[in-house]
C-alpha cells in the first residue's frame, strides 16, 4: 500500500511539474514569436519555436507518465511502466526535428540575410525569457531527480541549456545594436547545433535504458547489505534487476548458505529476504538462489583455498563464488565472473581456467559457469 501511495505521490509530482513548464513555455513563446515577427529576427523566432517544442515535450512526458501509471492487467502483468521511456522517446524525436527545422531556417538566413530591427521593449521581454528558463530548467530539473524521472530531468536540462540560448540572442542583439553587426542567422545555426545534440543524448539515453543498462552501484550495494543482514547468509551474489519502468524492478538473487540448512530453515530465510527487500525498496525478488558452502570438511576447503588462489590469479577476473565439492562424488563447482574488456577474451580466460581446474583434479567433475558482471 506504501509502495502504491508513493507511486501516486510521485505521478502526481511529474504531472504538477510539467504542467508548470507547459505553461512557462507557451508564455515564454508567445512573447518571443512577438518580438521576433516584429524585429524580423531568426534567431528570437527559432527560440520561439524552441520553447514550442518543450512545452510539447512536457505535454507528452505527462501522457507518458499517465500511461505509466496504469495498473497491472492479464496483458501487462507487470504494469505499465516502461511507456515512461517510449514518452521519452517521442520526447527526443521531437526536440530532433525542432533542431533540424531551425537549422534549415538559420541556413536560409545566411544565404539570404535580413536585417533585424531591435526596441527596447524587445531586449527586456529577451532578458526576462533568459531569467525565466534559468528558475524553470532549476526547478523541473530537480523534482525529475528528486522523483528519478528521465523524461522530467531531460526537460529540465534542456530548459537550463534554453536559457543560455536566449542569453546568446540577447548577446547578438546587443552587439547588432552596438556595433551594427549581424550575427542573427549564425547565432540560429549554433542553437540548432546544439539542439540537435541535445536530441541525440536524450535518445541514446533512452535507447540504453530500453536495452538495459547496469544497475546503480549504490543500490545494488544497499540491497546486497540488506541481504546479508540475514543471520543464515553466508554471501550475496549474481543480483539481477529487471526494469519495468523508472524505479520499478523485479530481481533474483543467489546466497551462500551452510550446507547443513534444511528446507525449512531455507524457506524461512528466503520469505525474510523478500520481505525486507520489498519493505525497504519496493522490489520484488521473484527468485533466490541457493549456493551450498561446504562445512565440517577440511579437503574441501583445501580445495576451496587452491581453487580461488589460482583463478583469481588470472587477468580479467573479477570474482569467483558458489564454491561446492563434493568430495564423496567428485564433484567440483563454482562461478567466475570475468570482465568485459579481459585479455584475450572472457571465453578464452574461462576457457584457460576450464582446462586448468580440471588438470589439477583429473578425478572430478568440474562445473564452472560462466557469470556476468552486471553491477558497478
Amino acid at each position: 500500500m506504501n509502495n502504491e501511495a508513493s507511486a501516486d505521490r510521485r505521478e502526481k509530482t511529474i504531472v504538477r511539474a510539467s504542467i508548470t513548464a507547459v505553461l512557462a513555455n507557451i508564455v515564454l513563446a508567445a512573447f518571443k514569436a512577438a518580438v521576433g515577427f516584429i524585429s524580423n529576427s531568426i534567431a528570437v523566432t527559432l527560440d520561439a519555436v524552441n520553447n514550442l517544442s518543450d512545452a510539447l515535450s512536457s505535454v507528452i512526458t505527462i501522457i507518458g507518465t499517465k500511461l505509466a501509471g496504469r495498473k497491472p492487467d492479464k496483458k501487462h502483468p507487470l504494469g505499465h511502466g516502461r511507456a515512461e521511456y517510449l514518452s521519452a522517446m517521442v520526447v527526443a524525436a521531437l526536440v530532433l526535428y525542432a533542431g533540424v527545422t531551425s537549422l534549415v531556417e538559420s541556413v536560409k538566413k545566411i544565404i539570404s540575410p535580413e536585417a533585424a530591427d531591435y526596441s527596447a521593449v524587445s531586449l527586456i521581454i529577451i532578458a526576462s525569457a533568459v531569467i525565466v528558463k534559468l528558475a524553470l530548467g532549476l526547478y523541473v530539473r530537480s523534482v525529475g531527480k528528486k522523483v528519478n524521472s528521465g523524461a522530467l530531468t531531460a526537460s529540465g536540462s534542456d530548459a537550463l541549456f534554453d536559457s543560455i540560448i536566449s542569453l546568446s540572442v540577447l548577446v547578438s542583439a546587443v552587439i547588432f545594436l552596438i556595433f551594427g553587426i549581424s550575427l542573427e542567422a549564425y547565432v540560429g545555426v549554433v542553437i540548432s547545433l546544439f539542439i540537435i545534440k541535445s536530441g541525440f543524448e536524450m535518445l541514446k539515453e533512452t535507447i540504453d535504458e530500453i536495452i538495459g543498462t547496469r544497475v546503480d552501484s549504490d543500490l545494488s550495494n544497499a540491497i546486497k547489505n540488506t541481504i546479508a543482514e540475514d543471520g543464515d547468509v553466508r554471501g550475496v551474489y549474481d543480483l539481477i534487476l529487471n526494469n519495468y519502468g523508472p524505479d520499478r524492478y523485479i530481481g533474483s538473487v543467489h546466497v551462500a548458505v551452510d550446507d547443513t540448512m534444511r528446507a525449512d530453515e531455507i524457506d524461512a530465510m528466503t520469505r525474510r529476504i523478500n520481505q525486507a527487500v520489498y519493505e525497504q525498496f519496493g522490489i520484488i525478488m521473484t527468485g533466490i538462489g541457493i549456493y551450498s558452502v561446504n562445512t565440517g570438511d577440511d579437503e574441501a576447503a583445501k580445495m576451496r583455498s587452491e581453487v580461488t588462489r589460482r583463478v583469481m590469479s588470472k587477468e580479467g577476473v573479477i570474482q569467483t563464488h558458489g564454491f561446492f565439492a563434493d568430495t564423496a562424488n567428485k564433484t567440483l563447482t563454482f562461478d567466475v565472473i570475468i570482465d568485459f574488456d579481459a585479455p584475450g577474451g572472457r571465453e578464452q580466460v574461462y576457457s584457460d581456467i576450464c582446462r586448468e581446474i580440471s588438470e589439477l583434479y583429473p578425478d572430478y567433475t568440474i562445473r564452472i559457469t560462466l557469470d556476468t558482471d552486471i553491477t558497478d
